[in-house]
């Protein structure tokens, strides 16, 4: 298995460990319930050096994106980041990617960490006007410091002004005495807080900073446990469960990521056009429980007549409030609110609402 260049510090710290996307991560450290409410109370450290991280430059940048990517990277200002996802050309998804906008000719996509080899081979397959792509994958690495206290905490290690960084901008800048850390206003968790993306060998002089700086605050490590139930609460699609090469966009509600700029040719761009206009069979949802339950990926969830109208891709059950929720895709007509629908636990159909 590959290694973050914090593995042994998890190890150390008795997390437990598992392969994910060929890397050996932390699940969790001291569970996914405590860790859970750390972020959504306090600050909480995510290893994702596992991301991926790849570099669009050359005068030729901007018209592979533009090509490859759903959303117009043409709309971006320098110091900005777009969330966007490229289209298989099937009418599915080879990933969703976060692009940053460095300097003119210059963008960093950050990819999920098992697409890096598919995403690298789709953007060298489809690079026919000849942009400059370079893999840093291997020579990158990411902190995600999130949740509410996180931003404070930051603002002691570094001299850039985190309050002028709005909402998916970044700025590059000192951190705990390294120099040119991306400090990155994104996360996954719904949180607040700050990606820091640094060299691999600066990580441990980082990690120590934060910690030793957050201990006012109760930082803690968290796992990808607490990453899931936390991103999930939010509702962010999770590639390989929620979306995938089987999944339209315009299903997955991602419509909004997907502009049909005039006089801009995109991959897919007619095939999602015609989707956006007449409409698609089937939509994600976002539920919850209304009686105990756990939902869990695959779950059917059927109508009243018990007729299977859809399937669980996502459900866990919050720390919090003991309620179970999950995403999913249903017939169109069952993701309204008010629909009755049901999903089939142990063979005992438990009902379900539709929420935002």
């Amino acid at each position: 298995m590959k290694t973050t260049p914090f593995t042994d510090i998890h190890i150390a710290l008795g997390a437990k460990m598992a392969e994910f996307a060929g890397y050996n991560m932390p699940i969790e450290y001291s569970g996914i319930n405590d860790e859970h409410m750390t972020v959504r109370n306090g600050v909480g450290v995510f290893d994702v050096s596992h991301m991926g991280e790849i570099w669009v430059k050359g005068p030729k940048a901007l018209d592979l994106l533009m090509k490859v990517c759903s959303n117009d990277a043409s709309k971006l200002s320098i110091g900005q980041a777009q969330y966007t996802y490229f289209p298989n050309g099937k009418g599915g998804i080879v990933d969703d990617i976060i692009v940053y906008y460095f300097e003119p000719e210059k963008y960093m996509l950050v990819v999920n960490a098992s697409n890096i080899e598919k995403d690298w081979k789709w953007l060298n397959e489809n690079n026919s006007v000849g942009a400059e792509l370079e893999n840093a994958s291997d020579h990158t690495a990411q902190l995600a410091v999130q949740g509410p206290k996180a931003t404070e905490l930051l603002q002691k290690l570094t001299s850039v002004n985190l309050s002028d960084i709005p909402f998916y901008h970044f700025m590059v800048g000192d951190f705990a005495g390294v120099k040119d850390v991306i400090l990155s206003n994104t996360g996954y968790t719904g949180s607040g807080g700050f990606e820091l993306y640094f060299y691999p060998e600066e990580g441990l002089k980082i990690w120590n900073a934060l910690f030793e700086t957050g201990a006012e605050y109760g930082i803690k490590p968290i796992g990808l446990g607490a990453r899931d139930t936390l991103r999930l609460e939010k509702g962010y699609c999770l590639y390989g469960n929620d979306i995938d090469d089987t999944t339209s966009p315009i299903e997955a509600g991602l419509g909004w990521i997907t502009k049909f700029t005039e006089g801009r040719t995109f991959i897919d761009r007619e095939r999602l056009e015609i989707q956006k206009q007449e409409g698609v069979p089937q939509k994600l949802i976002r539920f919850e429980l209304t009686e105990r339950g756990i939902p869990r990926n695959g779950y059917e969830i059927v109508n009243e007549n018990d007729e299977v109208i859809g399937h669980v891709t996502s459900g866990t059950i919050l720390p919090n409030s003991k309620k179970g929720i999950g995403m999913g895709y249903v017939i169109v007509e069952y993701s309204k609110p008010e629909s009755k629908i049901f999903v089939k636990i142990r063979n005992k159909n438990l009902e379900i609402k539709v929420v935002k």
